[in-house]
């Protein structure tokens, strides 16, 4: 059976386990950043540059997450914080209860 290639992307990564994709294919330009942060703080949100490595559609798949920089100022979660509540919803929405 052939090997499936990893998925990779570049994702803001919200305080509260919210995700966005930045860059699929390409990097996001440092004004992309500059503007994600400027958009988390305006709604009262610290947050997170970061690259996923996994599908995050296919269960079986365990996703990586790597902080890359954090771009809006935190209010307390922190990264490993993140990081918990956004498995949790991806295992929500893979697993309807």
């Amino acid at each position: 059976m052939p090997t499936m290639k990893t998925e990779r992307r570049w994702i803001v990564l919200a305080e509260d386990g919210r995700h966005v994709t930045i860059g699929r294919h390409t990097d996001p330009s440092p004004g992309e950043i500059s503007r994600a942060g400027e958009q988390l703080s305006a709604l009262g949100l610290g947050g997170w540059l970061a690259v996923l490595e996994g599908a995050y559609y296919r269960p079986e798949d365990e996703l990586s997450l790597l902080l890359v920089s954090e771009i809006a100022p935190t209010h307390g979660p922190t990264w490993s914080m993140a990081v918990d509540t956004f498995l949790q919803v991806r295992s929500n929405v893979l697993s309807p209860a």
